[in-house]
């Protein structure tokens, strides 16, 4: 990641300047320019401080040679500062050392939020290009005479998971089969106790879900469990990821076109891995337990068929008409094995259902639960991480869209409520544990590149997860 520091302007190629609507600086100290001077080439450019606007201008004699006028709109959030600063490092990468006064806006923790953004704008996945574009960006710099490195080493805590589950996302399935990338998350933390279950262990425990799932694949499932237990910690929660690591659908086959991004569909176990990371190196005192099923969903002659019925961890048994309708598989034997260990909260987070897509679009994630409590704190986590959450509904009287007549359940629900529906398959693993089940089918890719985030894995999800072990480590036992 490149170097984010603060302190004075010393020697910079570019300073970044924000401006609201009307062209009304939104900072007041020294290297505030004069706008009134450059009216002409402001009314030349249509610059006017509106929210997303850029203008280079050129400054012969100033601090810098060259200057970044970024426009922020009528008012700014701790989300438009970051989207800000994604936007200045995304289109200063010519520049080796950028100098910014964004973080002097007057909003609580803006140095936080524009040292987040810049690392998460400054994030390219070169790993398999063999001629990259070059990036000349090594060093951002935060004009103040204040000491902001508590911030910023916070960001950089949470920006090194996002980039973590970022890289995991968008690396090809075959460099991240289930036994490679159950590896990296024995290597995240010294603080993290990892286990990690093979396929024999799999099939000995009960994990029904995963090994059906597993069936058509040459390579084998991993089930892999994360703990990270700080001293003097009271509070307890479980995060559980979805893991395909490739989904072709199955049996169930998807379309050609409906595979081009199926590398991506452990996104959920991706962002499980980057927030234990961050919360493990920020050292909050609350114990996380991450629990990442990790398997392809393949056609080979021994997969699963429509019509098998799969008995999942905590015994209760499902009949399979989809098998395109895996995750919720894998989550079923996630879920049960958390709440063994009878934690405050469970999350599960998941590339789950188009139906979520459908209904939010792709840059909000559906968020559904029983518990009130439980939701509401999930949702706060979200939207002080800036990451965009909606509450659906938990229909009771859509179990019997699930009931099966062979089984204890089907792993699907018909067309309509789809979202709801697998909400209430995973509801049948969590017992009276408060749960909040997280779909994250539409912002776990991004399909364009736009301010701090880029096309592919957008890394959606670890910063509500470390938010949400913040709003515990800080609640009473």
């Amino acid at each position: 990641m490149i170097s984010i520091t603060s302190g004075a302007l010393e020697s910079a190629d570019l300073l970044v300047v924000p401006v609201m609507s009307g062209r009304v600086a939104a900072c007041s100290d020294e290297f505030t320019p004069d706008l009134d001077a450059i009216e002409t080439l402001l009314d030349a450019k249509d610059f006017t401080g509106k929210k997303g606007q850029t203008l280079f201008v050129s400054t012969p004699g100033g601090p810098t040679p060259e200057m970044l006028l970024v426009g922020l709109g009528e008012e700014v959030d701790a989300e438009g500062l970051r989207r800000a600063a994604g936007t200045v490092t995304r289109t200063c990468r010519r520049y080796e050392t950028v100098a910014t006064t964004l973080h002097h806006v007057d909003i609580d923790d803006a140095a936080s939020a524009v040292a987040l953004g810049s690392w998460l704008g400054a994030y390219a996945f070169n790993e398999y290009k063999s001629d990259p574009k070059p990036i000349a960006l090594t060093s951002v710099v935060l004009v103040d005479d204040e000491d902001l490195d508590d911030q910023i080493d916070t960001s950089a805590a949470i920006a090194r998971g996002v980039v973590l589950a970022r890289d995991l996302i968008n690396r090809p399935a075959w460099d991240k089969a289930p036994a490679v990338i159950a590896q990296v998350c024995e290597d995240l933390s010294d603080e993290i106790e990892v286990t990690v279950y093979d396929e024999d262990q799999i099939a000995e425990a009960g994990f029904g879900g995963l090994q059906a799932v597993n069936l058509g694949a040459d390579n084998p499932a991993r089930m892999v469990v994360m703990r990270y237990s700080p001293e003097g910690a009271t509070r307890t929660v479980a995060f559980v990821g979805k893991g395909i690591v490739f989904d072709s659908g199955g049996l169930s086959i998807k379309p050609a076109a409906g595979m081009e991004t199926m590398k991506t569909d452990m996104a959920g176990a991706a962002a499980v891995m980057g927030a234990m990371q961050a919360i493990a190196d920020l050292a909050l005192v609350v114990n996380v337990i991450g629990i990442t099923p990790f398997t392809e969903n393949m056609t080979g002659g021994s997969a699963l068929r429509p019509g098998d019925v799969m008995r999942a961890y905590n015994g209760k048994t499902m009949e399979v008409l989809n098998t395109d309708a895996e995750g919720r598989l894998v989550l079923a034997d996630g879920l049960a094995l958390a709440v063994e260990d009878e934690p405050d909260l469970v999350v599960d987070i998941a590339t789950l259902t188009g139906a979520c897509k459908v209904a939010l679009g792709p840059l909000v994630g559906g968020l559904i639960a029983k518990d009130d409590e439980a939701a509401d704190l999930v949702l706060n986590a979200a939207e002080s991480a800036g990451e965009a959450m909606w509450r659906l509904p938990f229909v009771e009287d859509y179990r019997s869209m699930v009931e099966s007549d062979i089984a204890d359940m089907k792993n699907i629900g018909g067309r309509w409520g789809g979202a709801i529906t697998a909400a209430i398959i995973l509801s049948e693993f969590v017992g009276d544990t408060p749960w909040v089940h997280l779909d994250i089918a539409g912002p776990g890719r991004a399909d364009k590149t736009e301010h701090y985030v880029f096309k592919g894995g957008s890394g959606f999800g670890v910063r509500t997860l470390v938010s949400v072990a913040e709003a515990l480590s800080e609640e009473p036992s």
